[in-house]
């Protein structure tokens, strides 16, 4: 089910007694939520199954309130109530699946399995017989549905396999961004111009989430905004066109790429230090693959724990690099960035020409 269809059933009251929010994108999770919430007319319960089992929620929504007769439920974390060996196989790479000495066996393994069995058949059991007047919502927003991710998905997917509901929260992609982003302007009355808006969504990398917060702020501009003053309005346009470069390079779309490059140039970007600011982007990158960090919080908490300087926009900008980039990728463009880097240290290079050499070849 995608959310407008969610939104839809939930504006006609049709909302089913259990289902199952999937996948990291928040903004239509937020509108899922909104809407559920105006459709019940109660106050949610927020539950954390990091901290409670699914058998004790199960056994809180088997409970009759003595206070109101409709109660709305929302339990996230989700995969944390797979069992340990499930939720080990689903944070471990790919590489450290070869290796199967760290994973547990014996009577653990065992229990723990008994234990897992137990609590799916506990939810079976509830969704063919659910609390009247009871919503349970099960959010499960740590992993996406693309790349590595997507095998991790299914299997939380197969654990709350007797849920038919399942509402899947997909990225937007840069087209389905800029058409939100044309909706939600519309909706405030906010006068973008076709350029500022095309660079507000590859700013903020098709982001509705960040999008909406930042259309907030620019309700209270009063003016028509403009490509040009969208660097002053927005902080992360500044460094829009150097993340420009950035996806396009991940997306290998050479045209692209020059063409972030020749706005570089045009606003008078020294490029040695461009070229620095990628180095630096690319060697944190590939230590975010490395460790298979998942979102910009444990990028953030990685660093920081090694001792290196991280803060939250510094974070996501990171692991934006990193979701554009297989490991080989990043590998090969520190090696490119080398490259040029020692030809702009020759006698009496042509920066742009340096440059443009190593956007061709990385996009080869």
């Amino acid at each position: 089910m995608t959310p407008a269809q969610f939104i839809a059933r939930a504006k006609k009251n049709d909302i089913p007694s259990v289902c199952l929010f999937l996948g990291q994108e928040s903004y239509n999770r937020r509108r899922c939520r909104e809407a559920l919430i105006a459709a019940r007319g109660v106050e949610p319960e927020q539950f954390d199954m990091s901290e409670s089992s699914l058998a004790a929620i199960i056994d809180d929504a088997r409970a009759m309130s003595l206070f109101a007769s409709d109660r709305l439920m929302l339990a996230t974390s989700a995969e944390t109530a797979m069992p340990r060996t499930s939720r080990a196989a689903a944070a471990a790479s790919t590489d450290d699946d070869d290796d199967g000495d760290d994973e547990p066996t014996g009577p653990t393994t065992k229990s723990s399995s008994k234990a897992a069995s137990g609590e799916e058949a506990l939810l079976a059991a509830y969704v063919k017989s659910p609390t009247p007047g009871v919503t349970l919502v099960f959010e499960a927003t740590r992993w996406d549905f693309d790349g590595d991710d997507k095998t991790k998905t299914e299997r939380v997917r197969k654990f709350y396999g007797a849920i038919p509901e399942v509402v899947e929260f997909r990225r937007f992609s840069i087209d389905e961004a800029r058409q939100e982003l044309d909706r939600m302007a519309k909706a405030q009355k906010i006068v973008l111009e076709p350029a500022a808006a095309d660079a507000l969504v590859e700013a903020l990398a098709a982001d509705v989430g960040r999008i909406a917060v930042e259309l907030e702020k620019l309700r209270l501009y009063g003016k028509p905004i403009t490509a040009e003053a969208l660097p002053l309005l927005v902080p992360d346009a500044r460094q829009s066109t150097i993340f420009m470069l950035v996806n396009a390079l991940g997306r290998r779309d050479r045209t692209r790429s020059l063409e972030a490059l020749d706005s570089l140039v045009r606003e008078g970007e020294y490029l040695p230090l461009a070229l620095t600011f990628l180095a630096g982007q690319f060697r944190m990158a590939l230590v975010a693959r490395e460790a298979n960090l998942k979102g910009s919080a444990q990028v953030q908490s990685h660093f920081q724990r090694a001792g290196v300087p991280m803060w939250g926009s510094r974070a996501e900008q990171v692991w934006l690099t990193a979701s554009k980039f297989t490991k080989p990728q990043l590998e090969r463009g520190l090696t490119l960035i080398f490259d040029a880097d020692r030809d702009l240290r020759s006698a009496r290079p042509d920066d742009r020409s340096v440059i443009e050499n190593f956007v061709v070849r990385l996009c080869a």
